[in-house]
C-alpha cells in the first residue's frame, strides 16, 4: 500500500495496490492492521455510497462536531471527485488551509479525512459513485457545515461556478467566520 502524508498532517493520501489478470482485478482496500500502522484511526462504524448524476455535482463542505465527530476515508469507485478537507481546528498552524486531491476509479486512491476538517468533493464527471467510511454515525444534531464557495478560504474548485449543482441544505450554509469554534487543539 502506498501511502503519501499531505501537506497539512494527518490527512493522508493511500493507494492500495491492484492484482490483475484475464478476470480482472482484486485489491484489498481497507485493512485494520496497515491502515492503522500509517496513521489511519478506526474503528469505522458506518459506510457511505453516493451516485452523483452530473458532472459538477459539489457535496460539502460538511463536519460532525462532537460527541459525534467523524474521521471519513474515501475512495471513488466509478468516475472521479476533486476532494478537498479544510482544517478547522482552532488552535491549528494550519487552521483554514486546505487540501485537495484528485480521486478517481482509474488512481483508486483514497484519502483520510480526521476530525476536525471540513470534507466536500465535486464530481469530474457524470454518473461518479463514491464510497466512504466513517468513524461515527450520522447525528442530524451534530451536523454542521460552511458554503463551498466562501471567499476567505478561496478553495480552487476545479469546476466553472455555473456548472456546480448544489443540495438546498449546501446552498445556505454560512460562512467560516461566521460559525461557531466547532474544534479546538
Amino acid at each position: 500500500m502506498k501511502v503519501e502524508r499531505l501537506a497539512i498532517p494527518g490527512v493522508i493520501l493511500v493507494t492500495p495496490p491492484k492484482f490483475g489478470d484475464s478476470r480482472g482485478f482484486f485489491s484489498e482496500t481497507y485493512n485494520l492492521r496497515r491502515f492503522a500502522d500509517a496513521g489511519i484511526a478506526g474503528p469505522f462504524t458506518q459506510d457511505n455510497h453516493s451516485l452523483s448524476a452530473k458532472r459538477g455535482t459539489l457535496r460539502g463542505l460538511h463536519c460532525q462536531i462532537a460527541p459525534h465527530v467523524q474521521g471519513k476515508l474515501v475512495r471513488v469507485i466509478r468516475g472521479s471527485i476533486w476532494d478537498v478537507a479544510v482544517d478547522i481546528r482552532h488552535g491549528s498552524p494550519t487552521f483554514g488551509q486546505h487540501v485537495g486531491v484528485e480521486l478517481s476509479a482509474s488512481n483508486w486512491s483514497q484519502l483520510w479525512v480526521p476530525g476536525g476538517f471540513l470534507h466536500g468533493f465535486v464530481t469530474l464527471e457524470p454518473d461518479t459513485e463514491v464510497n466512504y467510511k466513517v468513524t461515527g454515525d450520522y447525528d442530524r444534531p451534530s451536523e454542521r457545515g460552511v458554503i463551498w464557495n466562501d471567499p476567505t478560504l478561496a478553495l480552487p474548485w476545479p469546476v466553472d461556478p455555473a456548472e456546480v449543482t448544489l443540495s438546498d441544505k449546501d446552498l445556505v450554509l454560512p460562512k467560516l467566520a461566521d460559525c461557531d469554534v466547532w474544534y479546538r487543539i
